[in-house]
């Protein structure tokens, strides 16, 4: 575990959170979170990449709360500037998508952010839970750098490339990302029965990515299956599977 206190950060701690910025595009990192006395600034970014299961007097839960609402603005605003003519419900449906969990494990994982996250032995050795981790991280560390600026600027300088890329995808996905619903009106279309839907709770574990198991159904035959660490991302597997083997047919 990194050298850490509830009042000061360790000159190699230090270092290691000032090039972690750098990484992520967070201009003159080094310039603006060395000069303060005390690193006040610093001690926000310490905060939001502390998880409660080092059990510190500070942890990620605070920013990672306001994070939340910060990453809902501004990637409003991304969509606002680059999608301007999308009806509102487009832009709703490309929100979801920029701010969900799934996405946030995505960011968190390509920055590297487990690396740099203080952890119990505990949450550090469990593997099914590293995409919770790396999410919840990655929100708090957006609420930090909210609070260090005050502004929006520098997470849209670390966040924009993240978004073309999950924009672009969704765009040029036919399903728009909603399998089950893309499911639905394809079998409508051709006058048959809806599908069902049968869930099996594989685990009680939270954030195994495989404790649920969906089966879809067509008329009694399997048409598709898949498993989530919640409910909706184990019935969306299973749609998605189900929707690629009907259009092989």
């Amino acid at each position: 575990m990194t050298e850490h206190t509830s009042q000061t950060i360790s000159k190699g701690r230090t270092t290691q959170l000032q090039t972690f910025l750098e990484k992520i595009n967070i201009h003159n990192a080094r310039h603006l979170f060395k000069e303060e006395k005390g690193h006040p600034r610093l001690l926000k970014i310490d905060e939001a990449l502390t998880h409660t299961s080092a059990h510190l007097p500070r942890n990620h839960e605070r920013l990672e709360f306001l994070g939340d609402a910060v990453l809902r603005l501004a990637a409003s605003e991304f969509i606002d500037r680059n999608y301007s003519a999308m009806s509102v419900g487009e832009r709703s449906e490309l929100r979801a998508q920029l701010v969900s969990d799934r996405w946030l494990a995505l960011v968190g994982q390509q920055i590297g952010i487990k690396e740099i996250l203080i952890t119990g032995p505990k949450a550090s050795g469990d593997q099914s839970a590293c995409k919770t981790l790396e999410a919840e991280a990655t929100e708090a560390l957006i609420g930090a750098l909210y609070e260090c600026f005050n502004d929006l600027h520098a997470i849209h300088n670390w966040l924009k490339p993240y978004w073309e890329e999950a924009s672009i995808a969704f765009l040029a996905d036919p399903h728009k990302q909603n399998p089950k619903s893309a499911l639905q009106e394809w079998i409508q279309a051709r006058g048959r029965d809806l599908p069902k839907y049968e869930i099996q709770e594989q685990s009680k574990q939270h954030g195994d990515p495989k404790r649920f198991f969906y089966k879809v159904l067509l008329k009694n035959q399997f048409i598709g299956e898949g498993y989530g660490g919640s409910r909706q991302e184990a019935e969306k597997a299973a749609a998605y599977m189900a929707m690629n083997k009907l259009h092989e047919r």
